[in-house]
Formats: structure tokens, C-alpha cells, sequence
């Protein structure tokens, strides 16, 4: 297991997460609810996006992306300061021993089998796309 693995891991339990709550979301659409609870329901929606994105920035910095690559992506102007945004989420992943790894990644198997549950005609081929990672590498 690598800090990148985990990262990837990680960016799936996310996505994972952030498909259900936008399912729960328009599940309610048709629900009473007051201006400030569908304001809430929304702005959850956003922060679990952003950890997405700090996540998918993760997994590409120990991917071997450089920062000007993540800072072009991330549309922003100075690698530097991206760099220093995420400097301590890179040592702290980075700093993990195996054994941490591991235990972090506990449970990857049920990413597959939501993902097998969920899996439409138009998503990539493929059932087991964790799996699949950690053979890869």
C-alpha cells in the first residue's frame, strides 16, 4: 500500500459519498423544506466536493503530478502556494508507515460492491475499479 493508493482510495470513499447525498438531495425535492435547510443540504453537497478535490490533489501529488500541473488544473496562478495549501495533508500521508496504510484503507471492498450496485450501461467498463487499483499497482 502507498500514500497514492490510499489517496485514490480515499477520492473513491468520497465520490462514493458525495453520489449518495446528491441522490438523497433530489430525493427531496418535491419535500417541504424551509430556504435555510435546502441552503444547508446544498452547501453540504459543495464542502463534500471540495474535500473530493483536496483528495483527487492528494493522490496526483504522490502520483507524481507536479504543482504547476495541480495549480493549471485547479485554475489557480502560483504553484508555490498550492503547494504549501496542501504541504501538510503530503507529510502527514506520507509519513504513514504500512501498517497505517492498511488500516486506513480497511473496508475498499465495499466501494467495489457499491459501485457494482450503482454501475449504469454508460459507465466505464469494469466492476471492480478499487480492486482493479490495487492490482495495478
Amino acid at each position: 500500500m502507498t500514500p497514492e493508493i490510499l489517496a485514490r482510495i480515499a477520492t473513491a470513499r468520497a465520490a462514493r459519498d458525495l453520489s449518495d447525498l446528491a441522490r438523497q438531495f433530489v430525493a427531496t425535492t418535491a419535500q417541504p423544506a424551509s430556504p435555510a435547510e435546502r441552503i444547508t443540504r446544498a452547501r453540504e453537497l459543495r464542502e463534500l466536493t471540495n474535500q473530493l478535490v483536496d483528495l483527487v490533489v492528494l493522490a496526483e501529488s504522490f502520483g507524481g503530478a507536479s504543482w504547476d500541473e495541480v495549480t493549471e488544473a485547479l485554475g489557480r496562478r502560483d504553484p508555490g502556494t498550492v503547494r504549501r495549501e496542501f504541504a501538510a495533508d503530503v507529510a502527514e500521508w506520507g509519513g504513514k508507515t504500512e501498517a497505517e496504510l492498511e488500516r486506513a484503507a480497511e473496508g475498499h471492498e465495499a466501494l467495489d460492491e457499491w459501485y457494482a450496485r450503482h454501475r449504469e450501461d454508460q459507465d466505464p467498463e469494469g466492476s471492480t475499479p478499487v480492486a482493479d487499483l490495487l492490482n495495478r499497482h
